[in-house]
């Protein structure tokens, strides 16, 4: 797994500070089933995929849908257990912890760039 931040695009601004972002399709499948709640400040990216599920987890969490170009295409805060989520056009999906969206100040549209830190 990779690991980085994600930062708006034009103004630089931190978004995200820790990042993990999948690599392979065993972690694509994992995403954050069987993992603590992401912290503040941290989550999960996951490339490719277009729809997420809740399917096993414990708890709650936020969802940002993005295109290719990491622009921001849908937000579903709350995703509770056993639910699904997906979004047409999605390239990548940011799983957060839940309570995380109110406070990125993300809109759709948004543009976001992924910088690698390791």
């Amino acid at each position: 797994m990779r690991t980085g931040c994600l930062v708006e695009r034009g103004t630089g601004r931190v978004v995200v500070a820790r990042v993990g972002r999948t690599t392979n399709a065993l972690e694509r499948m994992r995403g954050l089933l069987g993992r603590p709640s992401p912290a503040p400040g941290a989550g999960l990216l996951i490339s490719p995929c277009g729809a997420v599920h809740t399917a096993g987890m414990a708890y709650p969490i936020d969802v940002v849908f993005l295109d290719r170009e990491l622009r921001v295409r849908k937000l579903v805060a709350g995703l509770v257990p056993w639910r699904t989520a997906a979004c047409r056009g999605a390239r990548h999906t940011l799983e957060l912890g839940a309570g995380s969206l109110a406070g990125l100040a993300l809109a759709p549209d948004q543009r976001l760039e992924w910088q690698e830190t390791e």
